[in-house]
Parts: C-alpha cells; sequence; structure tokens
C-alpha cells in the first residue's frame, strides 16, 4: 500500500475542542462538529488515519497512560459509531522541556509511524492546527495542511503566508483530499 492510502493528524484542535487547560478525561473529549465524519468520509475513500499528537499532559502529571488510553477509546468508539476508524494514534508523552526526539515540531513520532507502516512520509497529507504540526511535516517532506479550529486561526493569523493549503476545518480538508484522489 502507498503512502497515499494515509491522512495523518494531531487530535487536539483538529479532531476535539482543544483547551488551554488539557484534556485530561474522557469526559473532556469532544469532536469538532464535523471531525468523526470526516475521518469516516476518508475511510470510505480508502484512507487508513494515523494520529500524531503531544500528550505533554502525561509529562505534567495532569493524566496517565491509562487515562489517556480511556480517552482514545472515547474516541474510537465514538468515531465507530459513524462508520470511521483510526489506525494508529503515536504521540509524544514529554514536556516541552525535554530533549526527546518525538515532541513536534521534532520529527520523531511521524519517522515512528514510517518505519512501523513502511511507508515513505514523502507526501503524505499531514493535517494540523499549529506552527509545530507544520514544521513536523515539512521536516519529513509531508504535505502540511491547517486547518483553521483549535489554534489553527491563532497560527494563520500570526503567519499569514504559510503557502500551504488551509481548510475551515477537518471536514472541508477531507473533501479536499478526497476530490484530488
Amino acid at each position: 500500500m502507498s503512502q497515499n492510502h494515509y491522512v495523518l493528524m494531531d487530535r487536539d484542535g483538529v479532531i476535539n475542542y482543544d483547551s488551554d487547560d488539557f484534556i485530561k478525561s474522557p469526559d473532556e473529549w469532544h469532536p469538532l462538529e464535523g471531525s468523526l465524519e470526516a475521518i469516516a468520509l476518508l475511510n470510505k475513500h480508502g484512507y487508513k488515519i494515523a494520529v500524531i499528537s503531544n500528550q505533554s499532559g502525561l509529562a505534567r502529571g495532569l493524566f496517565d497512560e491509562a487515562t489517556l488510553e480511556k480517552i482514545h477509546a472515547k474516541m474510537h468508539q465514538m468515531l465507530a459509531e459513524k462508520g470511521g476508524k483510526i489506525d494508529a494514534v503515536y504521540f509524544c508523552p514529554h514536556g516541552p522541556q525535554s530533549q526527546c526526539l518525538c515532541r513536534k515540531p521534532k520529527p520523531g513520532l511521524l519517522e515512528s509511524f514510517a518505519n512501523d507502516k513502511n511507508i515513505d512520509l514523502n507526501g503524505i497529507a499531514f493535517i494540523g492546527d499549529s506552527l509545530r504540526d507544520i514544521h513536523a511535516a515539512q521536516a519529513v517532506n509531508a504535505n502540511p495542511i491547517l486547518v483553521k479550529t483549535g489554534k489553527g486561526q491563532k497560527t494563520l493569523n500570526k503567519h499569514p503566508n504559510l503557502n500551504i493549503p488551509v481548510f475551515e476545518n477537518l471536514y472541508d480538508a477531507a473533501k479536499y483530499l478526497v476530490s484530488r484522489q
């Protein structure tokens, strides 16, 4: 299977509402309007989805890995109800001061995904809402796409000349990708 059969995306601010206080429990995880349908649409057109997410709340002691698994279980279940599926979730558990290689904007999570799935990241779509998502994508020659949800509008305001595709939300980005098949 070629890399064109995957779409990578950030989680908080892209799939679900983001919070400056972090998403610390399943109760705090709420999908953005149309995001689950967007993933189902991509699945229907042959795309597999991988989530690439910084989760520094783990390092900050705001939640543990078992809680993160419960958050993701809620995400998977709600998505299944809409006919969608996420193939893989990759997350960085480290804090911003860490010297790790996996925290975006570093490309470590993307490289782990590519190694695990044995695919080339060149040209693969990576949908995010922040500059660190864009930089991580560019570091591995993936194609960054910005959505205005989450931190996306703020990112666009600060960096108006990004020269990448920008969409209102994940559903609009999904329709764009499907139309280019």
